[in-house]
């Protein structure tokens, strides 16, 4: 995915000295610049019906995996409205 990247920006002619090089570094130091300059998320969601993107941003972080952590409980309530009840039955929302 680095390779990728490195050579769209070495084939972008009307680059600046200056931001290619910056764009470089950032690229070969971080995958997620990579991505980001890989993937356009603007033209990724576009012609999405309803959806209207107003920013996006690309990050990556090296944590370690713990498996008795709540943040890794994926069936944890993210804080949205919830269908079933505590005894499983179904509720309208």
């Amino acid at each position: 995915m680095t390779g990728a990247a490195l050579q769209r920006i070495a084939e972008e002619g009307d680059m600046p000295a200056g931001e290619r090089v910056h764009t470089e570094s950032a690229v070969a130091e971080d995958p997620a610049e990579a991505l980001a300059y890989l993937v356009d998320p603007f033209s990724l969601v576009g012609e999405v019906p309803g959806v209207e993107l107003l920013q996006a941003s690309w990050s990556s972080e090296q944590i370690d995996y713990d498996p008795d952590s709540p943040e890794w409980d994926l069936d944890e309530d993210d804080g949205e409205d919830s269908y079933d009840t505590q005894d499983g039955a179904e509720r309208a929302g």
